[in-house]
């Protein structure tokens, strides 16, 4: 007999003391950088804005099970979901190639090179002649927690339509949290990058990246069914 064995969510008071203590940690290391550096809160916002991203995504990931399903439909969701992270940090200036342009790379510009930030804000680049690397932990943290949500995502959207990506597709209540992700996580790219022209872009994003938790978690229209015992390889 066919039966789901997709895992109840939890429910919300579960994993409360690892997020309690994962604040605490994040007040600790805000406290401690600006006693021990020069550096002043100007906008309050703005220090706490990385602290949402990775709590929110954490609480949802955290709360996610992955379905049963055949191997070759958790390959077929690891693929997509790989692609899908690639998009996001390509889109955000986390990612991409320095080759193609008008204008050579000036080599003062090459190598590594760490920048100051509080905590969740600090940049590491790594700039070649090739591709550059931007690790930005806030960013780079909620676009795993996304990737992660988007796997478990096209694992339940395969195993409820068909197996493979036309079967996702194909159907819309299946893949509008995924589609609604790629386009809030468009967005939060795109403000970011023009952070110096849009006011308000960081809030924009933030608001941008709740959504696509929230789609994603809680998938509207989208039919939770995991891998049945009757199903063909």
């Amino acid at each position: 007999m066919a039966h789901s064995t997709r895992e109840t969510a939890w429910p919300w008071p579960s994993g409360t003391g690892v997020l309690a203590a994962a604040v605490a940690l994040e007040g600790v290391l805000v406290v401690g950088y600006f006693l021990a550096t020069p550096g002043e809160v100007t906008v309050p916002r703005y220090v706490l804005y990385p602290f949402v991203w990775i709590n929110a995504v954490l609480v949802a990931a955290y709360r996610t099970p992955i379905s049963q399903a055949p191997r070759r439909r958790h390959l077929l969701a690891g693929a997509l979901a790989a692609v899908y992270f690639l998009l996001l940090a390509n889109w955000a200036g986390l990612v991409g190639l320095t080759v193609g342009g008008h204008h050579p790379i000036p080599e003062s510009v090459l190598g590594l090179s760490v920048g100051s930030g509080s905590p969740g804000w600090g940049r590491v680049r790594l700039i070649t002649r090739v591709f550059y690397v931007s690790f930005v932990p806030y960013r780079v943290i909620g676009y795993l927690g996304l990737t992660y949500l988007v796997y478990a995502a096209i694992l339940d959207a395969s195993g409820a339509v068909a197996s493979g990506a036309l079967g996702l597709v194909s159907c819309l209540s299946c893949s509008f949290p995924v589609l609604a992700s790629f386009a809030t996580g468009f967005l939060g790219g795109w403000v970011t990058l023009m952070s110096t022209a849009v006011a308000y872009s960081v809030d924009v994003s933030t608001a941008a990246f709740l959504a696509s938790v929230a789609l994603l978690y809680w998938r509207p229209g989208f039919p939770s069914v995991g891998y049945r015992s009757d199903d063909s390889e």
